[in-house]
């Protein structure tokens, strides 16, 4: 197993370290090498650094309990994805799953550089749609918080124990099954 793959976690507990914006270039160029359904590359990333009204903005369409924490974050980020082909403007079937591959190239590239990321499904989504002002063909397909690994003892219970708790995944056999 790549030790990047097994290195990612979704941490709650940010350091006041800064992301600088060559890495963020950076890692959104991750993302744009994602595979995708006739190249479309349906994804688009909303952003900002903490400490601007754009990271407010973000933060305020999370859930309380994102938000008690997601504050310490280096960069909030939304995630979008055009529902149809900018081509021909067909439905994309496959716009959710493309966008999947691309947070993931974001993640792993982050985590390369030492920065963790945390999608988030907990948010308002209307208000998202509002303040972002996003199109009728696009949805919002999580939000992403990005820093670098803080003390999990600045976090309030129950944050603080679900940083520190033994990561478990199932085993191999509940996720797949060999019919050759």
């Amino acid at each position: 197993m790549h030790e990047l793959i097994t290195k990612r976690r979704s941490i709650r507990a940010f350091s006041d370290k800064e992301i600088s914006k060559e890495n963020m270039q950076a890692i959104l160029e991750a993302a744009s090498w994602a595979p995708s359904s006739m190249n479309e590359q349906p994804w688009r990333y909303i952003y900002a650094f903490r400490g601007t009204a754009g990271f407010d903005t973000i933060w305020n369409c999370l859930v309380p309990s994102n938000q008690s924490w997601a504050d310490k974050a280096a960069v909030l980020m939304v995630s979008v994805a055009e529902k149809t082909f900018v081509r021909n403007g067909k439905p994309n079937r496959h716009y959710m799953h493309d966008t999947g591959l691309a947070n993931e190239n974001l993640i792993i590239q982050a985590i390369s550089m030492d920065i963790y990321a945390h999608p988030m499904g907990g948010f308002n989504m209307d208000m998202t749609r509002e303040v972002l002002q996003l199109r009728e063909d696009e949805e919002v397909v999580c939000f992403i918080a990005l820093g670098y690994k803080g003390d999990p003892n600045a976090l309030e219970e129950p944050n603080r124990t679900r940083e520190t708790e033994e990561r478990t995944r199932k085993n191999i056999d509940e996720i797949s099954k060999d019919i050759s």
